[in-house]
């Protein structure tokens, strides 16, 4: 199989929408493979520092200075407002300091794990359009914390 297109972005507060000044930072990157059946988009988030403990990770369709509902997640804790579906990978706790290991969540998104958003014309497992709005510069991934639900860090998608 060929090797893929790759995505690789840095995470921090300066990028979410409002600015959100934290000491968060993390780094999204991604592998998008295959296609037709076989298509999939292989992950590996990390973060450090966050100052609430994490709740969620997705990717969202949005532009940039916008946010947008959740296509896919990275990662969740399930609590009374946070729900993942099954086999969502756990989010790691945030290393405080910088001398820590960060954090790290790594997983395969198929079209199984397409959730949506259906108001922005995104059905459950449509990952092929998930994929061309990942090219077009129109999505992002970031991570929620229980200090800041909305998103702490956040970066655009752009494939390299």
């Amino acid at each position: 199989e060929e090797g893929g297109r790759r995505i690789r972005e840095f995470l921090n507060g300066v990028k979410e929408v409002p600015v959100i000044s934290t000491t968060g930072r993390g780094t999204f990157e991604a592998t998008i493979r295959g296609h037709g059946e076989s298509l999939r988009i292989e992950y590996k988030l990390t973060y450090r520092r966050l100052e609430g403990a994490v709740t969620q990770a997705h990717i969202h369709v949005g532009p940039p200075q916008n946010s947008g509902g959740v296509s896919a997640w990275l990662c969740g804790n399930p609590s009374p407002t946070v729900n993942p579906p099954p086999d969502t990978p756990t989010c790691p706790p945030s290393p405080s300091t910088s001398s820590e290991p960060q954090a790290v969540v790594e997983g395969t998104i198929t079209a199984a794990d397409v959730v949506g958003p259906a108001a922005q014309g995104i059905a459950a497992g449509e990952l092929e359009e998930l994929v061309a709005l990942i090219y077009a510069g129109k999505t992002y991934a970031n991570v929620h914390s229980a200090k800041i639900p909305g998103g702490e860090i956040r970066s655009q998608l752009h494939v390299h």
